[in-house]
């Protein structure tokens, strides 16, 4: 036999045994519950046992108001029915001592309920009782157990939905695989815990119904009992059964309160990732709102002058509702003091120096209102997913992302943020911070209220959503964001299309020093060749530019090494044979791997023909395509109309061209704001199937 340790690493022999000790104490306390059932039990065992009853139910309602996501409690649907059937143990356990001994039970928590509500007045008592168990059922139980039916078809509905989102944030590099496994991991067992919440809360219901029926049963079976087998008088009965009863119900139905009560906590609050249920009602219904505050004294202090109104009480209330209030407006005040002191002394200058600060090659810029998504301590998030764009960018593109700085403007509008370049700004949007913005993927068929906004990374119409409609949304096909995922999302696209001008000579120094120690032969011939960093640097920036990884330094420099020599330092040549190297790994992004079928548009000969004699070599500039004004219309043209045929037949736009022409066939492309993919039938490997898809044709060949 096999090891448990091999088998499962996490179970140290001290683990093992503690985690086996648990498993037999709770198999034996299910059994004792059980044989409650059947077994007579001492009155002051009876006592302890209820005594555990009401520390569990305790217990269990304090752990839902510190939990931060209702699955985190997933035993909660077992340790419903086991309470459930613990609670009715006692009650038959009771009911046999209390029908057994009559005036003589012993019972010192029954009979202290008892003695409590009753008060002298047994039909006050029972009044009492009643009404509780009214309250209980009627709603307490029936509103958690509707809310519990609702949660569970909106989280199987809205799980299709959340898995495409969390694959989406996977390929976009804004998580790694072991968050989105994780994130998955999380879908399940939310899935599972509202699946069985719907049939848990059953357990109370049925809970509370046979509370009514044992109550009665003990009061009708004690009259019986005690009138006819030991000859009471009615008083007698009436007192002794009564007040027993009472108190049986009370100890089982107060436990059984505060369990339902922890149900329609755990599935009616939403989830927070850092917040249990008292912050949130202080921030939520206080913090953020202190006009409300005022209002709500003002309306107090208006009522106490009311004739018949108890005017003390309600102007002491109103007092402290509106000192509450001038406490956290100024609270609030004083933060946003501090804040701005903070902001003030980081941007100025220092003391003794009379150098400008150097320009970010990337910064994020937000308003005011945005702040909260960069803060960590009130749950901003930005900050991670920047540094999942990093190390993403590292692993797919092999570009070294500077550190992005983020700074909030107060020039910007309070929901505006701004992509900077360099000093220079590269994209912007606007967001609605505590709402989603919900995309349709086009299999939307029923469609959510919102505010309807055209979203700026793709340009696609979207709408705003409340926070709460998230499961609704997700529900009826909507691909739902929040802001952080928004803004992380355009700085991803922002830096896979200006990802050539990112690139610095110190990223390039850091790539050869990292290939260095692993290849230190190639880097050393690089070296005595004296080519210097800023050919490599030209060569990363014209791949990048195509959107093509740079993590195969290893070939790259060797085959920029192999070349430079006769090409005389040409790094648009250089960069040619450079992609001939690499085009195993250009190509495999667009083949069809079940055909390995390379779709491609064909270019007309005439058209290649025009654009080679239009070429100049510029000793700077590398080639330039200099078209006469009467065919660069007619050329671009038919390419635009290529293009457009392609995409809308469901290609990938992938141009096929001579060596000669393909650069520059791409430059007139990408200056149209297209995003070509334009490959030379150099880079085709002999193996590799074409087919084309379409061609761009001159008018007069059409």
């Amino acid at each position: 036999m096999a090891d448990r340790t091999m088998l499962f690493p996490f179970l140290s022999n001290e683990n093992f045994a503690r985690a086996r000790q648990t498993d037999i104490l709770v198999a034996i306390g299910i059994i004792t519950i059980v044989a409650m059932l059947i077994i007579p039990l001492p009155a002051v065992l009876l006592d302890f046992f209820m005594a555990v009853s009401l520390m569990i139910s305790l217990l269990v309602l304090m752990n839902v108001m510190y939990i931060h996501k209702a699955h985190e409690f997933s035993i909660f649907p077992a340790l419903l029915l086991i309470t459930t059937v613990f609670r009715l143990a006692l009650n038959v356990s009771s009911t046999r001592l209390i029908l057994l001994n009559g005036a003589a039970f012993d019972g010192k928590i029954v009979r202290g309920f008892g003695n409590f509500v009753v008060g002298g007045s047994y039909v006050v008592g029972f009044i009492v009782f009643i009404i509780l168990i009214a309250v209980q059922f009627m709603v307490i139980t029936k509103g958690a157990t509707r809310v519990a039916e609702v949660a569970a078809r909106f989280a199987l509905d809205a799980m299709p939905g959340k898995q495409m989102s969390v694959d989406s944030d996977l390929a976009s590099g804004l998580i790694n695989q072991e968050e989105a496994n994780k994130r998955k991991q999380d879908l399940k067992q939310e899935t599972d815990f509202y699946g069985a919440m719907d049939g848990a809360s059953k357990f109370i219901q049925g809970d509370v119904k046979v509370g009514i029926v044992i109550t009665i049963v003990n009061i009708i079976g004690g009259f019986i009992t005690g009138m006819i087998v030991r000859n009471e008088s009615f008083d007698m009965a009436l007192n002794t059964y009564t007040l027993l009863s009472i108190g049986d119900g009370l100890v089982s139905q107060i436990p059984s309160l505060l369990i339902a009560t922890a149900t329609g906590i755990i599935i009616t609050r939403a989830t927070s990732e850092d917040k249990h249920l008292g912050d949130q009602i202080s921030e939520q219904l206080f913090a953020f709102q202190p006009k409300a505050l005022y209002i709500t004294a003002a309306a107090l202090g208006g009522a106490a002058i009311l004739p018949g109104f108890p005017t003390g009480v309600l102007l002491v209330l109103s007092g402290a509702i509106a000192a509450l209030g001038y406490v956290l407006s100024k609270e609030r005040k004083d933060k946003l003091a501090s804040y701005e002191r903070k902001q003030e002394k980081e941007s100025a200058p220092r003391p003794g120096s009379e150098t400008p600060p150097l320009v970010d090659i990337l910064a994020v810029e937000v308003g005011y209102n945005l702040i909260p998504l960069v803060d960590i301590e009130q749950g901003g998030t930005l900050l991670d997913r920047i540094t999942n764009i990093r190390r993403r960018s590292a692993l797919d593109m092999g570009l070294i992302v500077p550190p992005i700085r983020i700074r909030d403007n107060m020039e910007l509008e309070p929901q505006a943020y701004s992509i900077l370049i360099k000093g220079v700004e590269i994209g912007s949007g606007s967001l609605q911070v505590g709402k989603l913005m919900a995309m349709d993927p086009g299999a939307v068929e029923v469609k959510i209220d919102g505010d309807e906004f055209t979203e700026p990374v793709f340009g696609q119409k979207a709408i705003w959503v409340e926070a709460e409609k998230q499961a609704l949304a997700e529900s009826r096909g909507y691909t739902v964001f929040d802001c952080s995922t928004m803004v992380a999302t355009h700085l991803t696209e922002i830096i896979k299309k200006h990802s050539g001008e990112i690139l610095s000579r110190e990223d390039v120094k850091q790539l050869v020093d990292n290939l260095k120690r692993e290849y230190p032969t190639v880097v050393a011939e690089f070296e005595e060749k004296k080519l210097g960093l800023g050919t490599i640097h030209r060569v990363l920036q014209n791949l990048l530019r195509e959107n093509i990884s740079i993590r195969n330094m290893l070939t790259i420099i060797e085959t920029i090494v192999t070349y430079a020599e006769p090409l005389r330092g040409d790094t648009d040549m250089l960069t040619d044979y450079v992609r001939v190297a690499l085009s195993r790994s250009i190509t495999a992004d667009y083949v069809d791997k079940k055909t390995h079928t390379l779709n491609v548009i064909t270019v007309d000969p005439d058209i290649e023909s025009v654009i080679r004699s239009s070429i100049h070599d510029d000793p700077f500039s590398g080639r330039v395509l200099a078209l006469d004004p009467d065919w660069h219309p007619v050329i671009l043209k038919a390419l635009s109309d290529a293009y457009d045929k392609a995409r809308n037949a469901g290609h990938q736009p992938v141009f096929l061209v001579s060596p000669v022409v393909r650069s520059v066939v791409f430059s007139l492309l990408e200056r149209e704001g297209r995003q070509p993919v334009v490959l030379s039938y150099s880079e085709i490997e002999k193996s590799l199937k074409v087919n084309v898809v379409v061609s761009a044709l001159l008018p007069s060949a059409v």
